[in-house]
């Protein structure tokens, strides 16, 4: 009975279809299914969502970890004791003031030049004896005076750079100026009227490399926003020193057993545990100066142009990566470095490499001068770029080559700090571990 009741059910659907065209039950289509590319689904908000949820409550479980295997080393004190300790060793406050010295010498020097008083060739002849010299002189300053390595990255390294650019490069004076912000009435500057105490020193202060004659300018200072950046720029600023002395310090002593004892499967295991919080601070640090720190600056200057970055987070290349993710140095190579090359014939690798080389140049130096230690690593990862970047055009398209982009950023970073920091070990400790980390000391 149960079998002819299930078969008479059956047959009895095609004849309830046929019915009537208002009484068909067509339940199925042809289509794909969503997690198919060819379905052109793209809203994957929830599991955004989701992934953000995991992503906290995996580092809420590193966190109580730490908490309960360190206890809680977050101490802002002990950074503010450093500069206390002894008031005549504030290298930040004393390399600023002298770099006025080449400040002026720059100026002085355009002055002299601008009247007559000395030739063309004298010119060129001082100002790039006066734009060579700061690097030998940092170095001198640092290397013999100076014990706190992490202060160089205080010093405003473009303080020194002047040049006559707008008189070289014939800088057009423009009758009306398009303001970022908003338009601004303000009289335009002529050389030599730009050669005043006050134009330089906007330019020293301003958030760009790049000098003009007539900088774009924001109508008013808004005084919400400017309150807005400084409270990000404390409390990043802590939360940096937290996270360093908290997790990052404890993790980076805890690798140096590992590499005396070139144990591969535990190096890989502390490289890629530092991977994360060497990540975490670099995009912090990221937001709190190229966000944070230089929109005040420029809100605070009346400073129009307000492009710090750009989307470098969508890089599906290494290059696109960075040309976007520090503006002022990428216009300050483009303008001052690339293009020049390009004018006099050279090829566009040949400029990219020299650019490379320069940038790799100066990572290094603000690696090994305050370590006081020289072992290429800085240089070696940026030269390291350009083979990485033709690799990833070549292999990995679209979101292949973004995720290429990512996993060379958090994966390269702590390899370089590690390697840094296991050195410093073994010149200053001969391999042993130090009672105290030596990153603050």
């Amino acid at each position: 009975m149960c079998h002819e009741s299930y078969a008479m059910c059956h047959r009895s659907l095609p004849v309830r279809r046929n019915v009537g065209h208002k009484l068909a039950l067509n339940c199925h289509k042809l289509q794909e299914s969503l997690l198919s590319s060819a379905s052109g689904y793209s809203n994957y908000r929830g599991i955004l969502n989701w992934c953000v949820i995991m992503l906290v409550l995996s580092n809420a479980r590193l966190f109580l970890e730490n908490l309960l295997k360190y206890g809680i080393l977050v101490d802002p004190i002990q950074v503010i004791s450093l500069f206390l300790k002894d008031p005549y060793r504030w290298p930040a406050a004393c390399l600023v003031i002298a770099s006025n010295i080449f400040i002026m010498i720059a100026l002085y020097t355009e002055r002299r030049l601008s009247v007559g008083a000395i030739g063309e060739n004298v010119g060129i002849i001082i100002h790039s004896i006066n734009l060579s010299t700061p690097i030998p002189y940092l170095y001198c300053i640092i290397y013999l005076y100076i014990q706190y390595a992490y202060i160089l990255h205080s010093i405003n390294l473009h303080l020194p750079i002047f040049r006559r650019r707008a008189r070289f490069e014939g800088e057009a004076i423009r009758p009306t100026v398009q303001r970022l912000n908003g338009a601004a009435s303000r009289s335009q500057v002529h050389y030599p009227g730009n050669l005043t105490h006050r134009d330089m020193y906007y330019f020293v202060f301003a958030p760009t490399l790049c000098y003009e004659l007539n900088f774009p300018r924001s109508p008013r200072i808004r005084k919400r926003f400017l309150l807005r950046r400084l409270f990000e720029m404390l409390f990043f600023m802590q939360l940096l020193v937290g996270l360093i002395q908290q997790w990052m310090v404890p993790t980076i002593q805890n690798s140096m057993k590992p590499f005396q004892d070139m144990d591969y499967s535990r190096m890989i295991e502390r490289l890629l545990k530092l991977a994360v919080p060497n990540h975490f601070i670099w995009l912090i640090f990221f937001y709190w100066f190229f966000h944070s720190s230089l929109n005040f600056v420029a809100e605070l200057m009346q400073f129009g142009d307000r492009e710090f970055y750009r989307d470098w987070w969508n890089s599906e290349t290494i290059t696109y990566f960075w040309q976007n993710w520090n503006i002022p140095v990428h216009k300050w190579c483009l303008r001052h470095f690339y293009k020049p090359m390009l004018k006099r014939g050279m090829s566009k690798w040949v400029g990219q490499t020299a650019v490379f080389l320069i940038s790799a140049f100066f990572h290094e130096y603000l690696v090994s001068v305050p370590l006081k230690m020289f072992r290429l690593w800085a240089f070696m990862g940026m030269m390291a770029q350009l083979p990485l970047a033709w690799l990833v055009g070549r292999v990995f398209q679209g979101n292949y080559g973004n995720a290429a982009v990512w996993i060379s950023l958090i994966i390269g970073q702590p390899i370089a700090v590690l390697m840094y920091v296991h050195d410093y070990y073994v010149l200053h400790y001969g391999g042993e571990e130090p009672a105290a980390p030596v990153l603050l000391s």
